[in-house]
C-alpha cells in the first residue's frame, strides 16, 4: 500500500505519511507537490527551492503557503544548503528559523538532519533524489536525509542511523523510517562508473531474496538502470531497521511530473519540492 497520501489542503496538494500521524499525533510529516503555488514556469507552480533561479518573493510566498497548510509557523522551518554528501546536522531550538528567507542563513552543505527538539521542522529540497525519513518513537527523535546516488552510495542513510544512536540512544530496531517519492528504477539510467560505486557497497555478485526488489538492471546499450530507493533500504536493514519498519512509495518523480518535479525528465530547469518531518 502505497504510504504517501496525497491530500488537498488549502489549494496545496501535499502528500503525508497518514500511517504514522494517526498512529503518532505528534508528528507532522509530508512531501510536497509541484501544486498549488505562484512561481512561473519553468518553476510552476509550487517551487520551495531559492537556488533554481526562480524569482524569489515567489519561492517565499510558496513556503508561506506550505507551513500555513501543514499548520507549522513558517518561523519553526530551518532549510540546508545541500551538497549530495553524507554529513549530519545535529539540530536544537536555537536552529529555528534558518535558512527560511535567504540561502545565506541555511545550514551549510549538510545533507542529513536529526532532532528531539520540539517545535522545529527539518526540511530539505528534492527534485528526484530520494527523502529519508527516520522517527524513534522511544526516544522521540526525528531524522531527515536527501539521498541521489552520491549520498545513497555514501550510506547516508545508515550514517543518520548511526547518528540517532549516539546522540538519542535510539535502537535501530525501534527506528521506523519512509523512503519518499524519488526517480525509480523506470526511469534513472546510470553507467558504469556509478554501478562500480554501488558495487563496492554490495558487490558485483549481488544475492537477493527473490521477494526483494531489484538493485538495477543492465541494458543493452551498456548502461544499468539503478533502483535508489531499493539501495536505500537495503543499507537501512543492514544498519538494523527492520523490514516491517521501512515504508516505500511507488512514486516515480520523473514519470509522474503531472505532481512533482524532475531534474532529470525536464533537463535540468525546474523546480523542487520538500520533504518534512517536525515534532509538535
Amino acid at each position: 500500500m502505497e504510504p504517501f497520501i496525497k491530500e488537498n489542503s488549502k489549494e496545496l496538494t501535499l502528500f503525508t505519511i497518514d500511517s504514522w500521524q494517526k498512529l503518532y499525533p505528534q508528528l507532522k510529516v509530508g512531501f510536497s507537490s509541484r501544486s498549488g503555488g505562484v512561481s512561473s514556469a519553468p518553476f510552476h507552480s509550487l517551487n520551495i527551492g531559492l537556488h533554481v533561479l526562480d524569482n524569489t518573493e515567489d519561492v517565499l510566498l510558496n513556503r508561506q503557503r506550505l507551513a500555513n497548510s501543514v499548520n507549522l509557523p513558517i518561523e519553526s522551518w530551518v532549510y540546508a544548503e545541500q551538497v549530495h554528501g553524507n554529513e549530519v546536522e545535529v539540530l536544537t531550538s536555537i536552529d529555528r528559523g534558518k535558512g527560511i528567507y535567504s540561502r545565506e542563513t541555511a545550514l551549510q552543505a549538510k545533507d542529513a538532519f536529526i532532532t528531539q527538539s520540539t517545535n522545529i521542522c527539518i526540511a530539505a529540497l528534492f527534485a528526484d533524489c530520494v527523502p529519508l525519513y527516520f522517527f524513534d518513537p522511544v526516544h522521540q527523535a526525528i531524522g531527515l536525509a536527501h539521498a541521489g546516488w552520491k549520498g545513497s552510495v555514501q550510506e547516508i542513510a545508515a550514517v543518520t542511523i548511526n547518528q540517532m544512536q549516539q546522540q538519542y540512544n535510539s535502537q535501530p530496531h525501534e527506528i521506523i523510517a519512509a523512503i519518499g517519492p524519488s526517480i525509480g528504477i523506470c526511469c534513472f539510467e546510470v553507467d558504469e562508473t556509478v554501478m562500480n560505486r554501488v558495487w563496492q557497497i554490495f558487490g558485483k555478485d549481488m544475492l537477493w531474496d527473490l521477494e526483494d526488489p531489484p538493485l538495477y538492471k543492465e541494458k543493452e546499450n551498456g548502461k544499468f538502470l539503478l533502483n535508489l530507493q531499493e539501495i536505500n533500504r537495503q543499507i537501512m536493514m543492514k544498519a538494523g531497521i527492520l523490514p516491517s519498519h521501512i515504508e516505500v512509495t511507488e512514486y516515480c518523480t520523473s514519470c509522474r511530473t503531472d505532481l512533482f518535479f524532475s531534474h532529470r525528465k525536464e533537463n535540468g530547469k525546474t523546480g523542487r519540492m520538500v520533504a518534512w518531518i517536525g515534532l509538535i
